[in-house]
């Protein structure tokens, strides 16, 4: 018995038409994500590419080299100052952190568990963004008038008796750095925890109330452990702004302290870009492992 065979309906042909081919299914992601890799590259490859090649080159006085030297490097780790450096501004972004991460919690618990309606959450946390809509410059130098030795706090303290003299570390010192490093920085402690802070079931804050646990219980057991991927999220802003950060250090230490970020735009002042690029590399390799010693403590692909 032979089979007849009976050629596709209109209906059916049109269907088999219509329907993807598996190529085009398996090509599909790949170019959904073609621009966004695209972009990737153009402005983040291939800038730290050229700057990791820039930092083996030789130069001298007034020109740059291409070549493959070691020397900028071997400069580089084999000088005190760079070690001491690198310290200090280490210092500068644990004690912003520090200090950043109390105030951004406290900010955003009081955002997200006591202002009750969503419209005063956000008119409260535009209100917390209203300074940063000015220049970093700006707000830093607004500081200068205030701490100054002839500044409004010095005078408020003298004119209260509480000192004799004005005190001479609030400006150009470490503490107007840090101060101004805690202005400029709290705002990115602040969203990421708000945000997360927002997500918390609240019927498991209920559920912990039900149980008998206390106000501080329900923080530290509850809120808290919740709360980690945006204090993760926030610290990783803070530590990697601060490390990157020259002008603030420029500013409000008056030339008295330094930075790695002030070094390398010195360098760059001078036109050392080897010495730059060389620094620039070594100083992505420490906020890079900075970033993953934080991932360790907190895995934000777990936690979200």
């Amino acid at each position: 018995m032979i089979a007849t065979v009976h050629p596709p309906t209109g209906a059916t042909a049109v269907a088999r038409r219509g329907r993807p081919s598996r190529r085009r299914l398996r090509i599909a992601p790949y170019l959904q994500a073609a621009p966004l890799a695209l972009a990737l590259l153009v402005f983040l490859v291939v800038p730290i590419a050229t700057i990791l090649v820039v930092s083996f080159w030789d130069y001298d006085s007034v020109r740059v080299i291409p070549d493959f030297v070691l020397t900028n490097y071997e400069e580089l780790l084999g000088s005190a100052v760079t070690w001491k450096t690198y310290l200090n501004t280490i210092r500068y972004a644990a004690l912003a952190w520090a200090f950043t991460l109390p105030i951004g919690f406290a900010v955003a618990y009081f955002l997200a568990f006591h202002v009750r309606t969503v419209m005063w959450q956000m008119v409260l946390f535009l209100i917390c963004t209203v300074p940063f809509w000015t220049s970093n410059i700006i707000r830093m130098i607004s500081w200068i008038p205030f701490l100054g030795r002839n500044g409004l706090l010095n005078q408020t303290l003298i004119g209260l008796g509480l000192v004799d003299h004005p005190l001479e570390f609030l400006l150009f010192s470490d503490f107007s750095v840090v101060l101004a490093f805690v202005h400029l920085y709290t705002l990115f402690m602040v969203v990421p925890i708000f945000n997360a802070m927002m997500r918390i079931d609240r019927s498991l804050i209920e559920a912990a109330r039900d149980a008998g646990a206390n106000g501080r219980q329900i923080l530290w057991n509850v809120i808290l452990p919740l709360t980690k991927p945006g204090i993760a999220i926030g610290s990783i802003f803070v530590v990697t702004l601060v490390m990157g950060d020259f002008i603030t250090v420029r500013l409000m230490s008056g030339g008295q302290s330094a930075s790695i970020g002030l070094t390398i735009a010195n360098e760059i002042s001078l036109l050392q870009y080897p010495a730059a690029a060389a620094n620039a590399v070594v100083l992505l390799a420490v906020v890079m492992l900075m970033v993953v010693a934080m991932l360790r403590v907190v895995d934000i692909r777990k936690e979200l």
